[in-house]
């Protein structure tokens, strides 16, 4: 994976755009010495695994009394 500075990165920075949205590229943006940022494509998300995880965990049928329970326990602040 290429390393460019912070300040190439800088000065091409809508070069290194292209270079990810249209090849696919990943560069390690260093400063001093020290990587300090990753740029790469996005990954694209369906809410698939969402759903799936949602799908696996039940719904707590006392989850919601529980939290009814500590809202009316809560007290408000005075501040001044």
């Amino acid at each position: 994976m290429p390393e460019i500075t912070a300040t190439e990165a800088s000065r091409s920075f809508a070069d290194l755009l292209d270079a990810v949205e249209h090849r696919h590229e990943t560069f390690r943006i260093v400063r001093r010495g020290k990587v300090i940022a990753q740029l790469e494509p996005a990954k694209a998300a369906s809410g698939a695994l969402a759903k799936e995880l949602l799908r696996r965990h039940r719904v707590d049928a006392d989850w919601s009394g529980e939290v009814a329970d500590l809202r009316s326990q809560l007290v408000t602040e005075e501040r001044f």
